[in-house]
């Protein structure tokens, strides 16, 4: 890809080294970051190690079918994309679901746990901070599991809930002013920002009752926060169950899984300010309901980036839709013109996407003329094709540059989205005349080669000019096509 960034760069080399050689480096930096040693980069260079030694595991083996009883207790509504974790962890965790998050991201969001963080953070319970008493919990566990017992079964767990949420706070507060001591914790649970996934599964864990309460009272779906609707809401949430401080961004979370429209969340904000100037919201309590909504909004970004690094187009055209909305709610629902957080950061995820787009749609048309320009015939070999794959894949970018085309006032795109536009329109209005005579003036030998070119021209300019087009393009085709053939005959 162009434009390819330092850590990208990193990330290439690390998953370049062989097995062996990343199990020493990952070995070396967890003993570090165990002692509490700074290594630079050490964080993300860890990360990727584990990440691709995760990938890298085979699948676990599909375990003997369990007696319907056993079977039925064994699974109870387990936590998704937890399927390593037991029954005892996932009892334990189960209040966390509804903030789970599947990113990894560099920032911290309150209120959200990495569900990749559940693993890890589970070994450290077992393994280091109350090893005894865990196993007691797994052990009792298991065996009321045997007997179907669902209630027994989430009194243990909530006990064990109880537990170990005091002693996490214990550990918290001893590293709390003590850098190496946060460094060992950190090393210790494997995983970056520990610390602060720590916080949030005690503020989960101690908040949970008061949240099942809260989650009890809402309506299952919320198509529009307003009004009637958004007076009710507001209301619950200034309650003593919603509007405790322990309570109040973990509650926001959960009315925001009800609403069809997750950003509608920042209408709370305006009307608790009574107006939608980001300085005025900023000093009330709703204030955090945009910066959750925001931070939401970051966790999609990160989405669609990853989904380009992967070539993934169709899941990454879905991601800038859902950007485009947010954003365009947001700037609808509120003022932003002061020198306000959320518009910095509004700003930035404007700016990301436009280097993110513009350093994939740049390639857009060098990829499409390097497949469609006319080749000599010392250039093809005898029943040659173009590459399927990479066919496809440019299929695909023409595709997401005409839908960042959908969305590029918004956010910022429009200068590379016109321009990619009008290149990929020229080439084609001009390329596919030099394909057409080659495939009616082909030898037999390259006969294939040209033909692949004429068709991967006809799907890219459906994309660029719609199926009318393309269908013209194709009859064109296929009238060549039938040329080279009687030509062929004759001969």
């Amino acid at each position: 890809m162009a434009g390819e960034r330092p850590l990208d760069k990193l990330r290439v080399y690390l998953r370049d080294l062989n097995p062996q050689a990343r199990a020493l480096l990952r070995a070396e930096l967890e003993r570090a970051a165990a002692r509490g040693d700074d290594v630079p980069g050490g964080t993300f260079i860890l990360e990727e190690l584990r990440r691709d030694a995760e990938e890298a595991r085979p699948p676990e083996p599909r375990p003997a079918a369990a007696p319907p009883a056993a079977a039925a207790a064994a699974a109870p509504e387990p936590l998704a994309g937890t399927d390593r974790l037991g029954s005892a962890a996932r009892y334990f965790f189960a209040p966390l679901e509804p903030f789970l998050i599947d990113e990894k991201l560099d920032q911290w969001h309150r209120g959200r746990v990495a569900r990749a963080a559940l693993e890890p953070m589970w070994q450290w319970i077992c393994r280091d901070l109350i090893p005894t008493e865990a196993k007691g919990y797994i052990d009792e566990l298991a065996r009321v599991l045997l007997t179907n017992d669902r209630v027994i079964s989430e009194r243990l767990a909530r006990t064990f809930q109880d537990l170990a949420a005091q002693r996490m706070r214990d550990a918290l507060a001893a590293v709390r002013d003590n850098v190496k001591a946060r460094q060992r914790l950190t090393g210790q649970l494997g995983m970056p920002r520990a610390v602060d996934h720590l916080g949030e599964i005690i503020g989960i864990l101690r908040a949970r009752d008061a949240l099942a309460v809260f989650a009890s009272r809402l309506p299952a779906q919320i198509k529009n926060l307003a009004d009637e609707q958004l007076a009710n809401m507001r209301a619950l949430l200034d309650s003593p169950v919603g509007g405790h401080r322990d309570v109040f961004v973990y509650a926001l979370i959960l009315l925001m899984n009800r609403l069809t429209t997750p950003w509608q969340l920042v209408r709370l904000a305006v009307k608790a300010a009574e107006s939608d100037v980001a300085t005025k919201i900023l000093g009330t309590p709703y204030a955090v309901a945009v910066s959750i909504v925001i931070g939401d909004i970051e966790r999609v970004l990160a989405l669609l980036r990853e989904d380009v690094q992967r070539g993934r187009f169709a899941a990454a055209s879905e991601a800038l839709k859902d950007i485009h909305d947010a954003v365009r709610f947001l700037r609808s629902e509120l003022d932003l013109s002061g020198d306000s957080q959320w518009a910095r950061q509004l700003t930035a995820i404007r700016s990301e996407i436009s280097d993110l787009v513009r350093r994939e749609l740049e390639t857009v048309p060098g990829r499409m003329r390097r497949l469609l320009r006319p080749r000599k015939p010392n250039e093809m070999h005898r029943g040659g094709v173009l590459d399927a794959s990479e066919v496809q894949e440019t299929e695909a970018l023409i595709e997401f540059a005409s839908v960042c085309r959908n969305y590029a006032s918004e956010l910022a795109i429009n200068e590379v989205t016109l321009r990619v536009h009008t290149e990929l329109q020229n080439y084609l209005e001009t390329g596919t005349s030099p394909l057409l005579d080659g495939l009616r003036n082909s030898e037999e030998a390259h006969r294939s080669f040209r033909q692949s070119q004429v068709d991967a021209a006809v799907r890219f300019a459906g994309k660029v000019f719609g199926a009318s087009y393309a269908s013209l393009l194709a009859k064109a085709a296929e009238v060549a096509a039938q040329g080279t053939e009687r030509k062929a005959a004759k001969g």
